[in-house]
């Protein structure tokens, strides 16, 4: 809906009792970004074998910024080569 079909359907108040609870509580895409990540973490650890470390959700959230290092083409197909490889 629009902003102004939310505008007419709630107030303000109920409108920013909405997004206190989403910064407690997030819901949506993000939570779907956490839930995907989690699974292919899991799978991922499951595969890569003893050595090396192992990954986390965020490694596999495109849109997560947050405790994630600056990567260039280089890594990012070092990483790839080692998830396929099992190392």
């Amino acid at each position: 809906m629009t902003v102004r079909e939310l505008l007419a359907r709630i107030d303000s108040a109920e409108l920013s009792e909405w997004i206190a609870y989403f910064q407690l509580e997030p819901f949506g895409p993000i939570r779907s970004d956490l839930s995907a990540g989690i699974i292919a973490a899991t799978v991922a650890n499951a595969n890569k074998g003893k050595a090396g470390k192992a990954f986390q959700p965020v490694d596999f959230m495109p849109y997560a910024e947050d405790n994630k290092p600056n990567q260039n083409e280089d890594d990012m197909m070092a990483i790839l080569n080692k998830m396929a490889k099992g190392k």
